[in-house]
């Protein structure tokens, strides 16, 4: 028995070395600047309208996923907003999947506080499941190419949105923004 105690150890122990050895390279890949593509999916809209793959293919691609229930959520609902405004003309396409709730829930939320970007219900798409939300707000960007090429769990504010979506190329520090959207460092007092 303790022979084999001894070889199930060393075959857990080897699962996690393997494990972390997985969760290491995945990381180098994404700072290496590796682009995965992104699942299939099939999303349809409050309003009617059906996005999957193909239909953004040439678009950037912010999806937001968020709750009713999220404070953090809440407070980030008009820089998306505002940020599917200015950007829209240079092909964003902002999906704002909400996760877990009912049609009722959502609808009453939306009644009081309205949004002008598009939402997806949880019943309605495969993204939830595909993207493992868990945090909200969690944002993916999707570049024309339809890969994946920035991810957040939690909110950061108006800067961090543009810096997701400057890396599928959508805005630069050419378009003359970047004193608005990018803090500079403070200077220490003396």
């Amino acid at each position: 028995m303790a022979i084999i105690n001894g070889m199930l150890r060393r075959v857990l122990s080897l699962g996690a070395l393997i494990a972390a050895l997985g969760f290491v390279a995945t990381m180098l890949a994404a700072q290496s600047g590796e682009q995965e593509p992104a699942p299939r999916f099939s999303a349809k809209t409050l309003s009617g309208e059906f996005f999957n793959n193909q239909s953004v293919r040439g678009k950037v691609v912010l999806l937001q996923f968020w709750t009713t229930w999220c404070p953090y959520c809440r407070r980030e609902q008009p820089l998306v907003d505002d940020v599917q405004k200015e950007l829209a003309s240079k092909g964003l396409i902002v999906l704002a999947v909400n996760v877990a709730e009912s049609k009722k829930t959502v609808r009453k939320y939306l009644e009081e506080h309205p949004r002008s970007c598009r939402i997806v219900l949880n019943d309605d798409t495969n993204l939830p499941a595909m993207f493992e939300s868990k945090t909200f707000p969690l944002y993916v960007v999707i570049d024309r190419d339809g890969n994946i090429v920035a991810r957040q769990e939690g909110a950061g504010g108006k800067a961090a949105l543009y810096r997701l979506l400057s890396r599928a190329g959508l805005i630069s520090s050419e378009d003359g923004d970047e004193d608005e959207w990018i803090p500079k460092p403070e200077t220490p007092r003396t």
